[in-house]
Formats: structure tokens, C-alpha cells, sequence
């Protein structure tokens, strides 16, 4: 049986630390806590579970403290929950089945992550496979029978470990304003970053997030090196932020140029709330129906889902006052919007 060390980073977690940590225990074979700054009750609930309790000073920057807590690990592999995270007694025993018969050639397991929504079901959460448990210390090995040379990707295992994220509040203006910081004075992101940086700003951005992040996704669709996918996803961004500040020539430069090229859900659907904002609601709905059903989504599911199927009810429930002939449809829409699930091969 392989040994796995726990190694979380925190910060003010005392309303969820102790349920997390619960719901491993049995399974750890050490326990890191790193923390980063708490001022409330953090260090002497995870002081119940493990004397392995470490500082570190903040420096915004995720991955520094992250292998800080890796570097103090003594396990076979290292296991890295969020304090917001729980794991069930099924998945409980999923994963000590991995650690009993864990091949030693594996070096990352994903396991599903599932975001709860914000009714706190599963219904229409999200889920996501992602690198939760990693082995300690790799080893290299010789491949093909001839111009040999050094496997150096890592062979990865995706696990039917369902790990549930249950926030108690929202860490994404947190998020967001690390990713601004990072671009500043001509700051990069990694395209991984970037398109994490762009799929916040849909899901959860203000106008003010989006008037911060403007000038770096110029930056990003003006640079000749990026690739074709990630000018389309920064073209999303931009579109959203000037159709926020009403600036419709800059709003109409990107939408045009996207709906020229293969477009994407979520550039139908803000041209859809361009309309709609217009009471244009035949054409808002014909943009939420080319959401839906003409295009795929790059950055945000809901855009070709429930977020289009509400807005199409909504343009017929509103044609529905002069003409009561939208009305069925206003009904239809609204319907097939409560049932809308994420499609299966998203989970």
C-alpha cells in the first residue's frame, strides 16, 4: 500500500477546516497545514489533527506557497485538498482501494471535481477532472527499442474519485484581482492562466473587473504569437467589457470578426444581450438561438444552455404582451431551460 501525505494551504478556513479534514481521516499518513496569514481559529483546528503546522508569508502567488507545503512532504505521494473540499464515504473507499493497489508506474491521479451550484445542489454543477494526487519523488525511465530516450511526460490515471467543493463563500473577486495584478506593466499569463483569467470574467466579472482586464486582452488579441483560440477567447472578454460601457463600434469590431470565422456560444449570446438591452427582442432572440443550437461554447457552458434558453423566454414572454401568439413559446423555452443539464461528456 503506497503512503499519501496531505498537504493543504489555508488562510481563515475555521468554518470549513474541520469538516474537510474529517472526511480524510484514515486516509492521510501525514498532514501539512501551511498557512498563510489567519487571524481567526485555522491554526488550532488543524492543530487538533497534526502538529505538521507551518507559516508562510503571502506573496499572491498560489504556486510559491503550494510548493512550499510539496517541500515538506515525506510520503510515497502527496494528496492537496482546499479546505472547502469534502470526500464522501464512497469516495472514501475509492480512494483506498488507490492506495492499495496504486501500480507504481502511475505518477498523477485526477479525480472528478464537482462545484456545487449556487442552490448548493448537483444539479448543472460543474465537473471537471483535475491532478489532485501526485507522486513524491519521480523516476526516469529509458523508452523505445531504439533512439531510446527519457519518458519525461507523467503517466496519469483518471480515477472515479469524486472530490466535492462546497464554498461557504465566493473566491473569485480574490481570483480575478490576482490575475489583473500579474498582468500589470506588461505582465503575461500562461495560455492555461489566461484562459482561466477569461472564463472568471464571463462567470463572474463586474464591469470594473472588465475594465481592469481590458488593456491586457488587447494586448493578448494584437499579439501575432498568440494562437487562434486564445484571440477568440480574448475577443469574448473585450466584446463583453464594451457592450458594458456601451461603447458599441469597439463591441461590434470583435462580435463581427468572430461571427466572420467559426463563432462561438458565447459571442452569440452577447449579441443577443446587446439586443435584448435595445428591445430588439426577434433579434436578441434569433443570437440566443444561434447560442444554443448553431455554435459551441469555448469559455462559459451556460451561454449555449440554460443562460440562452432563460433569455429566449424572456423575449417571447415580452413579444407575448402584442402578440399573444409568443406566449406558448415564452412557456416552452422557460421549460426547457429548468431542465437544461450539463451535457454528459462535460462530466
Amino acid at each position: 500500500m503506497i503512503t499519501v501525505s496531505l498537504c493543504m494551504i489555508v488562510k481563515n478556513e475555521e468554518k470549513v477546516l474541520r469538516r474537510c479534514l474529517d472526511s480524510l481521516k484514515g486516509l492521510m499518513d501525514e498532514i501539512i497545514i501551511v498557512d498563510t496569514g489567519s487571524t481567526d481559529n485555522t491554526k488550532k483546528i488543524a492543530a487538533e489533527y497534526t502538529d505538521r503546522i507551518y507559516d508562510f508569508e503571502w506573496t499572491d502567488d498560489f504556486s510559491e506557497a503550494r510548493n512550499f507545503s510539496f517541500s515538506k512532504a515525506t510520503m510515497d505521494y502527496i494528496y492537496t485538498a482546499d479546505a472547502d473540499e469534502v470526500i464522501d464515504s464512497e469516495n472514501f473507499s475509492r480512494f483506498m482501494n488507490i492506495k492499495e493497489c496504486m501500480m507504481e508506474e502511475i505518477e498523477i491521479v485526477q479525480m472528478k471535481y464537482i462545484n456545487e451550484n449556487a442552490d448548493n445542489n448537483l444539479q448543472n454543477s460543474r465537473v471537471e477532472y483535475r491532478p489532485k494526487l501526485f507522486k513524491r519523488l519521480r523516476t526516469f525511465t529509458w523508452t523505445d527499442p531504439v533512439h531510446e530516450t527519457v519518458r519525461t511526460w507523467p503517466v496519469v490515471f483518471d480515477s472515479d474519485i469524486c472530490i466535492l467543493h462546497k464554498p461557504e463563500g465566493v473566491h473569485g473577486t480574490r481570483d480575478l484581482s490576482i490575475f489583473y495584478r500579474h498582468t500589470q506593466n506588461g505582465g503575461r499569463l500562461s495560455k492555461r492562466i489566461r484562459n482561466m483569467y477569461a472564463r472568471e470574467l464571463l462567470n463572474i466579472g463586474t464591469k470594473e473587473d472588465f475594465d481592469k482586464a481590458t488593456e491586457y486582452f488587447e494586448r493578448v488579441y494584437a499579439d501575432e504569437n498568440i494562437d487562434d483560440d486564445s484571440k477568440k477567447e480574448a475577443a469574448c472578454v473585450l466584446a463583453r467589457s464594451y457592450r458594458f460601457n456601451g461603447d458599441m463600434l469597439n463591441f461590434f469590431k470583435y462580435a463581427l470578426k468572430d461571427v466572420l470565422t467559426e463563432s462561438c456560444s458565447e459571442m452569440c449570446y452577447e449579441l443577443g444581450e446587446m439586443y435584448f438591452a435595445s428591445g430588439d427582442y426577434i433579434e436578441a432572440s434569433i443570437w440566443y438561438y444561434n447560442a444554443i443550437y448553431e455554435t459551441s461554447c469555448i469559455l462559459d457552458i451556460h451561454t449555449s444552455g440554460d443562460l440562452s434558453l432563460y433569455r429566449i423566454a424572456e423575449c417571447y414572454d415580452k413579444l407575448s404582451i402584442n402578440d399573444s401568439s409568443y406566449a406558448d413559446s415564452a412557456k416552452e423555452y422557460a421549460e426547457l431551460a429548468r431542465k437544461w443539464e450539463m451535457p454528459e461528456e462535460l462530466i
